[in-house]
């Protein structure tokens, strides 16, 4: 039960003007431009566009600022935002065979056709602090341009796996997917569905359930057939052209995993997919995604129910959004008065009955 709160304006504009000069932090120190954020935050602006399900990294970044660096209430600032924009259509879906690539890994192949493109990562620096960041030591002012791979030398490594029947096909629906955004979710959700909820689920909560699936928690043991980053074109029909138009273009993780295999004794052994695609660097929640993706595809492979947490799509879909899940876990905060009342009450009668039963049984 919600109960409705009168009064304390004072008190909640007090509040206010003190959260803005929380935000601001000490005047002798220079503000902090969004710019910044969002040029060198760019892994946190990255998170906020994708679990907000809105690619502008100058809205992320200032919604990080004005959110003091909590990103959950950032990517809250992001959704909020987002329902006052207009849509005018729906853009055709991305081609990331054509990403121009600036990172692109293989866990499964090791002389990969297009070579590995290891790019910007954490994967092989030590996890030492870096004192001289603090000194204000930094690269120089104009380093070399990085040249990212033309698109016709990165084909989907996934593909030549394809080719020789190894892998299972890639599932072909050209029915239109319903739009979470604007319809909510009813259960069971269909593949598409699914997709867009781990697209902008929390990435904690994927991680913890991706995980469990490679301790045991629903045996399945993956491999990265592919791990890309890069950007790709968004294009858009024209009905009154007759043709389609470049919008722009975004920045996507896009992740591949070789998954255990399936057969019978009338059909070959093939590996199976799973599969991760959100925006910016968000490598981890691209894999954690996909792990997910997997696990959740148990009823159409054919599989057994293991009762893992990552199988169950109720579990998974209605709690891994972390705006849902901050907003009832927040709540709580405001007043409830009247509910602690009524409870408190309960107990005081349910208390003084036992002294008088016990009372009574000492006469």
């Amino acid at each position: 039960m919600y109960v409705a709160v009168k009064g304390g304006e004072r008190a909640i504009d007090a509040a206010h003007d003190w959260l803005d000069r929380a935000r601001r932090g000490p005047p002798d120190q220079p503000a902090l431009d969004s710019a910044q954020i969002r040029d060198q935050l760019s892994i946190g602006t990255a998170r906020v566009m994708a679990e907000g399900s809105l690619y502008d990294p100058d809205l992320a970044a200032l919604a990080i600022k004005q959110a003091r660096g909590d990103m959950i209430e950032a990517i809250f600032l992001i959704r909020a935002y987002r329902t006052t924009l207009p849509r005018f259509g729906a853009s055709l879906p991305v081609d990331t065979a054509a990403m121009q690539v600036k990172r692109r890994i293989s866990a499964t192949f090791k002389d990969a056709p297009g070579g590995q493109i290891l790019g910007p990562t954490f994967d092989y620096t030590h996890r030492l602090l870096d004192f001289r960041l603090m000194a204000d030591g930094e690269l120089p002012a104009d380093p070399p341009a990085l040249p990212e791979a033309a698109p016709d030398q990165v084909p989907h490594i996934l593909s030549f796996l394809n080719r020789d029947g190894l892998i299972e096909d890639a599932p072909a629906d050209d029915a239109a997917p319903p739009d979470l955004t604007r319809e909510p979710l009813e259960l069971p959700a269909d593949r598409p569905l699914r997709l867009q909820a781990l697209a902008r689920g929390d990435e904690g909560f994927l991680l913890g359930l991706a995980y469990s699936t490679q301790r045991g928690y629903a045996r399945n043991h993956a491999f990265v057939g592919e791990l890309r980053i890069g950007t790709v074109a968004v294009e858009m029909d024209i009905p009154e052209l007759g043709f389609s138009i470049d919008l722009g273009e975004v920045e996507l993780t896009e992740c591949e995993t070789v998954n255990q295999f399936k057969g019978s004794k009338t059909e070959p052994a093939q590996f199976t997919r799973g599969y991760g695609l959100t925006f910016g660097q968000t490598e981890r929640k691209a894999i954690a995604m996909a792990l997910v993706d997997r696990a959740l595809r148990w009823r159409e492979l054919g599989e057994d129910d293991q009762g893992a947490p990552a199988q169950d799509q109720e579990f998974v879909l209605s709690h891994c959004d972390n705006i849902q899940a901050t907003g009832f876990l927040e709540h709580i905060k405001l007043p409830h008065y009247v509910d602690f009342q009524a409870e408190l009450e309960l107990v005081r009668r349910l208390r003084a009955g036992t002294a008088d039963a016990a009372k009574e049984a000492a006469e």
